[in-house]
């Protein structure tokens, strides 16, 4: 779904903007992998290696202690429901644009959205997401087609010219953060890099995807801009013409952001049980399944409750780059920049030269900085257009 945003982030960053999709693919590729090391630890007898932790979290528990490590925890927690959120907040506003003679406001067409999602509550394990997950993907690649084939029709009108140089100051940043946001995949690599049947293939299966992605994100944003120009708005496909071509694909997307809701959703509830509701006295609440492994009624309420937080923020939050730039400006860039070389060089600082020590403090430094300066305009853009919409009504 973020792609949908980064021909914005390009109108912001000109071509600094692509240099920093390939770039951030680069960097998130390699703190990535020092990430995963972290989870390894070499005998010191028989020089190999051993598996000693499963989980980000696990990894911040050797170096911050348990209970800091919560701070890893939280974060997580907040980037997946940050992005329930984000994908309410995209159907809201793509559904107000297929049928904008209906009346309807863009919060009752969240509702409407989140109307499908809270069934996600009776979810019970990742085949049903997967399902789903499945259906997002086919959703994925035929958006991508139509986009894409339409720009390519546009060739001879491409805006060349209006790719800049400089950088806005006030938007790049918040630029940033939706770059940064396209790449937050941590949070799951300790899992899944555990889960591959040769472990040893991990580095070029990390350097392979982060490779295509960054340079398909790039394309993808280079072209679109290009058929747009300055006229490129934060969501591209509300630039595409005609009524209907435009209706059509937004409600390709509905469908898509509906099927893409399911994963976050789940991964959230599943942080929020294995926290709190895993059993006394593991746990402060009991559990949230019978004996018979079937969900507790009340555990059920809970679950919806949880999908109808999110509507309540969606309802909100009022601009999806925006809400996507803060996002990645501080889950972001503490998850996939700050964090891991920060472990790196905890764990592993005996067993590291000294260009890559440096070369972590600069990622580290960098992040934060982007990072600050990207939550303080995303918030104030927030906040600048929720007064617009108070204005307004």
């Amino acid at each position: 779904m973020f792609l949908l945003a980064l021909p914005y982030a390009v109108k912001n960053g000109g071509y600094w903007g692509l240099v920093a999709l390939i770039a951030a693919a680069a960097i998130t590729y390699y703190t990535g992998i020092i990430l995963v090391q972290c989870l390894y630890e070499t005998d010191p007898t028989t020089g190999i290696k051993r598996r000693v932790r499963d989980s980000y979290v696990d990894i911040a528990t050797e170096v911050w202690g348990i209970y800091a490590a919560q701070i890893v925890h939280t974060a997580q927690f907040i980037e997946l429901i940050m992005t329930c959120i984000l994908y309410l907040v995209l159907c809201g506003d793509l559904l107000s644009n297929c049928f904008p003679g209906s009346g309807a406001t863009t919060t009752m067409w969240t509702i409407v959205a989140t109307f499908f999602v809270v069934p996600c509550a009776f979810l019970r394990d990742l085949k049903a997401v997967a399902r789903l997950s499945l259906g997002n993907a086919v959703a994925h690649v035929i958006i991508n087609v139509i986009v894409i084939g339409y720009c390519i029709t546009h060739i001879g009108t491409w805006h060349w010219a209006q790719v800049k140089l400089k950088v806005d100051l006030k938007l790049f940043p918040v630029s940033m953060g939706i770059v940064i946001f396209s790449y937050t995949s941590h949070i799951f690599l300790p899992s899944l890099e555990g889960d591959m049947t040769d472990r040893s293939q991990f580095n070029t299966m990390l350097k392979w995807t982060h490779g295509l992605a960054g340079l398909f994100k790039a394309l993808f944003a280079y072209v679109c801009f290009l058929t747009f120009g300055n006229a490129t708005k934060d969501v591209i496909t509300d630039n595409l013409p005609t009524a209907g071509f435009k209706g059509l694909v937004n409600f390709a997307l509905v469908i898509k952001a509906l099927l893409s809701y399911p994963l976050p959703y789940y991964a959230a509830a599943e942080l929020l049980e294995r926290a709190f509701f895993m059993g006394r006295p593991r746990t402060l609440f009991p559990s949230c399944f019978a004996t018979d492994g079937c969900l507790n009624v009340w555990a059920l309420f809970l679950r919806m409750l949880l999908a109808l937080f999110t509507l309540t923020l969606a309802i909100y939050i009022p601009h999806f780059s925006l809400l996507m730039g803060l996002i990645g400006s501080f889950t972001g860039t503490m998850l996939s920049f700050v964090w891991p070389c920060w472990f790196h060089l905890k764990i592993k600082w005996y067993d590291i030269p000294n260009w890559q020590k440096v070369g972590n403090v600069c990622i580290m430094v960098g992040g934060a900085i982007c990072g600050i300066i990207g939550i303080i305009l995303s918030f104030k853009g927030l906040v600048d257009a929720f007064r617009g919409l108070n204005d307004d009504a």
